[in-house]
Order: structure tokens, then sequence, then C-alpha cells
């Protein structure tokens, strides 16, 4: 967090992000809006030094990125985020996002992700939460099948994840 929005603070998050999850030359699109941080000299420069696609939203349409949209929601209501939006000094805002992403990534269950975090996602872990849940879910039919009316929760996750799936289908067919 940085009190100025630029792009050499944009270039450098991905550059270390990219480093950090030894992100493939040319396997990543940053989707990000049209502000100018994002599409500043210095940011695309570094994303074409790393081989990262960028992406923009379409001019004034704010929500393109159903993600983002969704954590930007959370931030907004989560119940530590401070009244009328204003932390006290940059030492607080930064104190309180580092906590939130640590909270956002390691203990919120997120729905898209069928109620894991992140975390478990990013390593792994889920395939055996997920998969337990269904045997737990099956057995629950098995034992009381007048409670299920069709199949079992679907607790399976698509291998790859796009925004706007929809519009990009129609391109395809």
């Amino acid at each position: 967090m940085h009190e100025q929005e630029l792009s050499e603070h944009a270039a450098n998050l991905i550059q270390q992000s990219c480093l950090d999850e030894k992100i493939e030359h040319s396997t990543l699109v940053l989707h990000s809006d049209n502000g100018a941080p994002m599409k500043g000299a210095t940011m695309l420069a570094t994303l074409e030094k790393l081989g990262v696609i960028p992406s923009f939203s379409r001019p004034s349409v704010s929500n393109d990125n159903p993600y983002s949209e969704a954590l930007f929601r959370t931030v907004k209501y989560h119940p530590s985020f401070p009244m009328l939006n204003k932390f006290a000094t940059i030492t607080d805002a930064r104190q309180w996002a580092e906590k939130f992403v640590f909270w956002y990534n390691n203990i919120h269950l997120h729905s898209a992700l069928k109620f894991v975090t992140p975390q478990q996602r990013h390593s792994g872990e889920d395939l055996m939460i997920r998969a337990k849940r269904t045997i737990v879910y099956q057995q629950a039919k098995i034992n009381n099948p007048e409670r299920w009316s069709g199949q079992v929760r679907d607790w399976s996750l698509p291998d790859i994840m796009t925004l706007n799936p929809n519009k990009q289908m129609k391109k395809i067919t």
C-alpha cells in the first residue's frame, strides 16, 4: 500500500508476484481497469518483460471482473473496515490490509471456490476437502434418501477460471 497510485508500484507488485509464484513466461493474463497506473509505460514494459498479457476493462464499464468486484465488496463490508472508509495513517492502512489479506486468503471460505480458502486451493489441499465433502453427501443420501430430491451437491471446480465466460464462449462458437 502506497500513498500514491503509480505505475512503478504496480509494476513492482506484479514482478514480485511472478517471481514468488514462479509464473512461466506468457502464461498469465492480468485484467485491470483503465487507470493510469495499470496503463503506464513502466507497468506495460514490466508486463512485456515478464510475458504477462495485459487485459483492460471496457471503457466506462466498472464490473468487467466479477472476482475483483466480489473482493471489493468483501473488503467494504468486512467488520474491521474503518467507518467512513478512512484510516488515520498510512501505517494503519497497511496494518489493516496485511491482516485482511491473511484472513481473506487463509481463513475466509469462498463460495466460488466451493467453500475452501484460496490458500487451500493454491496448495492443493482443497482436493481432499472437496472429496471428503462428496463422500459425506453421498453417505447422507444413502442414509436418508427421502431428504434428497436429486443428486448430491457438486463439489468440483473447473480446471480453468475465466472472466465473462459466456462472452468468450460466444466468440468461440
